[in-house]
């Protein structure tokens, strides 16, 4: 089997992780683009949302992740059995998470599912890959918003696409793989395809963001309901 070796080296993010709410149990936080969730084994990649987090809030892990380049809405355990109680929502596919973001192109349907298959291959990391033999199930829901046209500073109208995304599975990079599959990346996805759109090439970050997250409070028992406006 092959060896996976990560060389990517996080660029320094500067922009500060925003705590929208808290209690002695848990966070709710806005993400930045740019900030890696968990630090790498490289010691380059040392700054991301734990390594930040701890430092304010000893003994806080991570109850799941996003991209390096995408945005927007985590929860954030402030100890593990807080941890343990939220795994196991997700795990149980009872928090809902939904997105925004902006895709390459018109798409032709207002809404629809896509629902491939993913598997890791390490030959080709940091790249998943669509496989109905090897891949582990995965289904995506995108609802159309708004077709647009943006002008970028060169002076290039790109065709744009504003969707609500909703995953049903929580696969490694799902939302970017399927909409690639869709035939409509997201804009500045530069794993899959998502700079290729002439004019595209200097889009400055993945344009998609957690803008929703729905979970229960593990103690209260309380319904969650945790939205943060996309920022593009």
């Amino acid at each position: 089997m092959s060896t996976i070796i990560d060389t990517f080296i996080a660029p320094p993010c500067h922009d500060e992780i925003e705590i929208l709410w808290q209690d002695e149990h848990l966070l709710i936080i806005n993400k930045p683009s740019g900030l890696l969730s968990l630090s790498g084994k490289n010691p380059q990649n040392l700054d991301s949302v734990h390594h930040r987090l701890v430092q304010l809030f000893p003994g806080c892990t991570l109850v799941h992740r996003l991209d390096f380049g995408t945005s927007g809405l985590m929860v954030i355990a402030r100890n593990k059995a807080i941890n343990a109680a939220l795994c196991q929502q997700f795990s149980q596919r009872s928090v809902t998470k939904i997105y925004r973001a902006l895709l390459c192109g018109h798409l032709a349907d207002d809404e629809g599912v896509i629902d491939a298959a993913i598997a890791k291959d390490p030959a080709l990391f940091p790249l998943m890959s669509i496989c109905a033999i090897h891949g582990k199930p995965a289904r995506s829901r995108y609802r159309v918003v708004e077709r647009l046209y943006q002008t970028q500073e060169n002076g290039t109208e790109l065709a744009l696409t504003r969707v609500e995304l909703t995953p049903e599975t929580g696969r490694t990079h799902q939302l970017r793989i399927h909409c690639q599959q869709l035939g409509h990346p997201i804009l500045g996805c530069d794993l899959y395809g998502g700079k290729r759109l002439p004019g595209s090439e200097q889009i400055s970050r993945l344009m998609l963001h957690a803008s929703e997250l729905h979970f229960v409070h593990p103690v209260s028992g309380e319904p969650i309901d945790a939205r943060h406006d996309s920022p593009f």
